[in-house]
């Protein structure tokens, strides 16, 4: 069984780009401010993360 723990969406707005993570135990949510090079560089980082991890990256929730 799975159990939601955090949600993380990245939204674009007028041209500027932040990070929002939601912590679903807590119910909290926090707003990062994410400058476009970090957000151009998101698909490597996940790669990478992901190749470190022996893992396979997944498109969509399950």
């Amino acid at each position: 069984m799975e159990t939601l723990l955090f949600t993380a969406e990245l939204v674009e707005e007028d041209g500027t780009y932040k990070l929002v993570v939601q912590d679903v135990v807590r119910d909290t949510v926090q707003i990062t401010p994410v400058p476009k090079s970090a957000v151009d560089k998101l698909p490597t980082f996940l790669s990478v993360l992901s190749s470190k991890l022996g893992t396979t990256p997944t498109r969509g929730r399950r």
